[in-house]
């Protein structure tokens, strides 16, 4: 219709080759359009495996040359996202190392500020690890609160954060989540670095002289 409105010639040849047809004999390249990932791969095995069987022939002049514009995007994506996350986890190390130094630097602030109290305890016969179980016990209670906060403030922003995926993707099949182990997992790493950080004062308050203690102020 095209051709009969725009007032060129048409003809049989001009058509097949609008379709994309041509001779055999001129075919120079294909182009596979799958419908998805799967038969993609389905697709490049078959041309790899026959690549292979015509140089175990020693025919190398019969394998196929192929390019797969989407494993090559993909790759170039993946490699974006690997280095945002390698940059990502640099942030988040570095911080976790700050957290537990500021944890530690509380937990010493807290031992000078109880002196007295770690004094008392002493003197109604506690022992040194007795003092330093009341500070770690305490570090334990603070990275297990903090731990179960950070994950139910993650589990909030999922839902807005779902919510504006399924918008802006006008799709429902791709969603954020956080898994049931990987949040044990965090929460567990908090306990872990808070207790870290609480090791060197809880030992500090343990050495405490319970004379010297006790007339602290």
């Amino acid at each position: 219709m095209a051709e009969l409105m725009g007032g060129n010639k048409t003809s049989y040849d001009a058509n097949l080759a609008a379709f994309g047809y041509c001779a055999a004999d001129d075919l120079s390249s294909i182009t596979i359009y799958p419908k998805d990932f799967e038969s993609k791969d389905q697709i490049v095995k078959i041309i790899e495996d026959y690549n292979k069987a015509a140089e175990d022939a020693k025919e190398d002049d019969k394998s196929i040359t192929y390019t797969d514009i989407v494993g090559a995007l993909m790759k170039s994506v993946t490699k974006i996202i690997n280095t945002i996350s390698y940059v990502l986890i640099a942030f988040v190390a570095i911080s976790l190392v700050v957290s537990s130094i500021m944890i530690g630097v509380i937990t010493y602030i807290s031992v000078l500020e109880r002196r007295k109290e770690i004094g008392i305890l002493r003197a109604m016969g506690a022992s040194k690890a007795n003092v330093a179980q009341v500070f770690n016990a305490e570090t334990i209670i603070t990275g297990f609160l903090a731990g179960l906060l950070g994950v139910g403030i993650s589990l909030i922003l999922l839902i807005p954060g779902n919510y504006l995926i399924h918008k802006i993707g006008e799709t429902e099949a791709v969603s954020a989540a956080l898994p049931v182990l990987p949040g044990i997992a965090l929460v567990f790493l908090s306990v872990l670095l808070t207790l870290i950080g609480g090791i060197i004062p809880s030992k500090t308050a343990s050495k405490q002289d319970p004379v010297t203690a006790l007339r602290s102020e």
